[in-house]
């Protein structure tokens, strides 16, 4: 008697348990997508008779670790098609165009980033899709061409042009610019010892594979090779620790802005008195943010992008002094460079003489450089190369006595 009844109390508790796992599964699905559908809102254009609407898709970490570098692509981008829109709109071929974008949330993760760019396509005809991460992008390029979008690649990454998509425009500069300027610096103020702490995604493992070897080839050793998922990893604490072992002159790290100043704190605070080589995603200025003073004297010694309040373009001034009054905040390179290309495909889509055709917008992308006002120049963006990717001067910075160095680099 008292063994059927431990079977029925056993067999009642894991019916409990069952549906206690269920309920619990159920509400956090629920919570994930209300707030998925509350950081990628943004509010439809109004359109007068006549007005037609061209759907823009955005696929980017709006949730998780590198949510700040997601939303602040977007802003970019927000930021452009409502100086737009609220100026009339843009005339092609005689009819009037309004953006109106639709941001979808990835969590930085490709597989998503896919999903996201197949709604995009069979639910809005968006002939345009953004992405601000490698891995999202290549996802993309396995089917773009047949799906027949132009995707918008926000990524330094040259492999992304160099596959040959034809219909992939590639934003920023290519990050292997960077790399022998960045070397010669650090190693001449530091020494020659690196430990590498890059992210774990694809971009940063191929940041790594063209750091690395340079280092060495100029003379260096590297007694640190690792990485960090910054997606599942805040506290920093073991690899750092590891690394500080091998006694490095230079730690390499970099990914979203906010967990690469995470990062270098916690190293400054294990004792850490060398350099950083900061990957072009991060930003110094960002990273100043996070520190608890707010200002560069942690990362004394790094070297990275020039921030973009720390720029001299002909459009850089008013597009900084809009965005504080909007965000409250300095804009950082993605915002500045997401707000420009969206005013450069507008101008090629003007050339081209159509809103949906993505490979005759494609082919215009150098006239609409040519007729880019110069008031929207928050970067000067004199051409597009035949691989798809803009090309732009390479600007460095270092940070000397706590301030912003530019640095001259030989091109």
């Amino acid at each position: 008697m008292k063994l059927f009844r431990l079977l029925a109390f056993l067999i009642m508790l894991s019916f409990v348990l069952i549906l206690t796992g269920c309920i619990e599964n159920t509400s956090n699905d629920a919570s994930s997508e209300e707030e998925t559908e509350a950081d990628t809102e943004v509010e439809e254009p109004e359109t007068e008779e006549g007005e037609e609407i061209v759907n823009i898709g955005f696929s980017g970490p709006l949730s998780g670790a590198a949510a700040y570098y997601g939303e602040r692509s977007l802003n970019g981008m927000k930021m452009a098609a409502e100086e737009i829109n609220d100026g009339g709109g843009f005339d092609v071929d005689g009819q009037t165009y309004k953006f109106n974008l639709i941001p979808l949330d990835d969590k930085y993760l490709p597989n998503e980033t896919a999903s996201n760019a197949k709604r995009l396509v069979q639910e809005n005809q968006t002939p345009i899709i953004y992405a601000p991460h490698s891995g999202g992008i290549n996802a993309m390029q396995v089917f773009n061409e047949e799906d027949n979008f132009l995707i918008g690649a926000y990524t330094s990454e040259p492999g992304v042009t160099e596959a040959g998509n034809p219909l992939t425009v590639r934003i920023p500069p290519r990050y292997d610019v960077y790399v022998e300027p960045f070397t010669e610096y650090s190693m001449e103020r530091f020494g020659e010892k690196l430990a590498a702490l890059p992210t774990a995604s694809q971009y940063g493992k191929d940041w790594a594979e063209e750091l690395l070897p340079h280092w060495e080839e100029a003379g260096g050793e590297v007694v640190y090779d690792s990485s960090i998922d910054f997606s599942k990893e805040t506290d920093f604490f073991t690899i750092v620790t590891n690394a500080l072992e091998n006694d490095p002159d230079v730690l390499f790290i970099g990914g979203p802005s906010e967990p690469t100043a995470k990062l270098a704190k916690q190293a400054r605070e294990l004792g850490f008195e060398g350099g950083f080589i900061i990957m072009d995603q991060a930003k110094l200025d960002e990273m100043r943010k996070v520190a608890e003073e707010d200002s560069y004297e942690l990362f004394e010694g790094s070297v990275g992008v020039t921030p973009l309040v720390d720029s001299d373009y002909p459009g850089t001034d008013e597009f900084v002094e809009k965005y504080r009054n909007e965000y409250d905040e300095d804009p950082g390179s993605e915002a500045g460079f997401h707000y420009v290309s969206l005013y450069i495909f507008m101008e090629a889509m003007k050339e081209a003489g159509t809103v949906d055709d993505p490979e005759a917008i494609r082919a215009s992308m150098q006239a609409g450089l040519e007729q880019l006002p110069e008031d929207k120049q928050v970067y000067t963006i004199p051409e597009i190369g035949e691989d798809g990717g803009f090309r732009t001067e390479t600007r460095i910075v270092a940070i000397e006595d706590g301030e912003v160095f530019e640095i001259e680099v030989d091109e």
